[in-house]
C-alpha cells in the first residue's frame, strides 16, 4: 500500500488546472473565431461578385418583358436600392439563420435545394476519394521505392494520363463500355427509374439510407450506378495522390537515417513503410485533403455525363438560368467544405506530430 502511494502521480495543483483549462480555453476561442473570420471573409467574396458580374438579378425574376414599374417594385423588395453595406449586412444575417434566398429554377428555398443536392455530390466524391487514397497511396509509394523501374514508369504514366485525359471524356468512354457495350454497372442517374422515390431519404445520401431502411436491392442497384462515375473522380484523384507520394517518398529515401537502417539489415519493407513513409504522413494529410475538396467542387463534368443530381449540376443549371440565389448559395456551402477540410486537417497535424502542439 504504501509502495502503490509512492509510485502514483500527483495530483495537479489548482493552479496548474487553471493553467491547462485556460490554454484549452484560448486554443478553442482561437479556433472558433479563425472559423468564424474566415467564413465572414467568404460571405464578402460570394457577396461582392454577385453585385460585379453581369447578371441583373432582377430580370431574372421579373423576366425581360415587365415593365419599368414592375422591374422598380421588385428591385425594391429584392433590397437592391439600398446601399452596398447595408445590403452586405443584411446578406449576413440571412445567412447566419439559413436564409439563401429562393431559387428561380425550382421556385424552392435554396437551402431546401442544396440539402437535396449536396448529398448526392458528397457520397461520389468519398467514394472518389477513398478509391482514390487506396489505390494512390500505395502506388505512389512503390513507385518511389522501385525507382527507375518499368513498375515506376508504368505509375508515372498513369499519373500523366490522369492530368491530361479530359474527365467529360473518360466518363463518356465508360458509359460506351461498362454501361452500353458490357453492362456491368448501371446507366445514368443514382437509380433505376423503377426504384426512384422508393426509399424516404434519411441522410440523402442513397447507399446509406437505402441501408438504414434494409432496401438491399435498392443498395445494390445504387452500387451499380455510382460505382462507375465514382471510379472516374477516383482515377483522377489517384493521379495527384499517386504522384506527390512518391515525390515525398523520394525524398525520405535519400535521407541518411534510411540508409543507417538499411545498413544494419533492417527489412526493406519495414525501412519503406515505417521508417521513411511515417514522416509523409502530415503533408500527405494536405494533399488528400485538398484533392477531396477538388471532388467536392469539380465534379461538374462527371455529373453532368452521368445525369448526377448533384450540386455540381445544380450549379451549371442556376448559372444557365442567371439563377443568383442558386449559384451564390452553392458557391458559399463549396467555399465552406473548404473551409471545414482545412481544419480537420489541422486537427489531424496535431494528432500525427506531437511537435505541431
Amino acid at each position: 500500500m504504501a509502495l502503490d502511494q509512492q509510485t502514483a502521480p500527483p495530483p495537479l495543483a489548482p493552479s496548474l488546472r487553471n493553467k491547462r483549462l485556460g490554454r484549452n480555453v484560448l486554443t478553442l476561442g482561437g479556433f472558433v473565431l479563425t472559423l468564424f473570420l474566415t467564413f465572414l471573409g467568404l460571405l464578402a467574396i460570394t457577396f461582392f461578385i454577385g453585385r460585379i458580374i453581369p447578371i441583373d438579378p432582377v430580370l431574372s425574376v421579373v423576366g425581360d418583358r415587365a415593365t419599368q414599374a414592375q422591374y422598380d417594385a421588385a428591385r425594391i423588395a429584392m433590397g437592391l436600392d439600398r446601399p452596398l453595406w447595408q445590403q452586405f449586412i443584411s446578406y449576413v444575417g440571412n445567412v447566419f439563420t439559413g436564409d439563401l434566398g429562393r431559387s428561380v429554377s425550382t421556385g424552392r428555398p435554396v437551402i431546401e435545394d442544396l440539402s437535396r443536392f449536396f448529398p448526392a455530390t458528397f457520397e461520389m466524391a468519398t467514394l472518389g476519394i477513398l478509391i482514390g487514397v487506396a489505390l494512390g497511396v500505395p502506388l505512389g509509394v512503390t513507385a518511389a521505392a522501385r525507382q527507375g523501374s518499368w513498375l515506376d514508369q508504368a505509375i508515372r504514366v498513369v499519373g500523366l494520363l490522369g492530368y491530361s485525359v479530359p474527365a467529360f471524356w473518360l466518363g463518356l468512354v465508360g458509359l460506351a463500355l461498362f454501361y452500353a457495350r458490357l453492362r456491368w454497372v448501371g446507366g445514368p442517374g443514382r437509380l433505376d427509374i423503377f426504384y426512384d422515390g422508393l426509399v424516404q431519404p434519411v441522410t440523402g445520401m442513397i447507399l446509406v439510407d437505402s441501408l438504414l431502411r434494409g432496401e438491399i436491392d435498392i443498395f445494390w442497384n445504387a452500387v451499380s450506378h455510382i460505382v462507375l462515375p465514382a471510379s472516374v473522380l477516383g482515377f483522377f484523384s489517384l493521379a495527384y495522390i499517386a504522384r506527390m507520394t512518391r515525390s515525398f517518398m523520394l525524398d525520405q529515401l535519400s535521407q541518411e537515417f534510411v540508409t543507417t537502417a538499411r545498413v544494419k539489415g533492417v527489412p526493406e519493407r519495414i525501412v519503406v513503410w515505417r521508417h521513411a513513409f511515417n514522416p509523409i504522413r502530415v503533408p500527405l494529410i494536405t494533399v488528400i485533403g485538398l484533392s477531396y475538396a477538388g471532388l467536392l467542387e469539380g465534379s461538374v463534368m462527371i455529373e453532368t455525363v452521368f445525369s448526377w443530381p448533384g450540386i455540381g449540376n445544380y450549379l451549371t443549371t442556376a448559372l444557365l438560368n442567371a439563377d443568383m440565389n442558386a449559384v451564390l448559395g452553392a458557391t458559399l456551402v463549396i467555399g465552406a467544405v473548404f473551409i471545414v477540410i482545412n481544419k480537420v486537417s489541422d486537427v489531424l497535424y496535431r494528432v500525427l506530430d506531437p511537435r505541431a502542439k
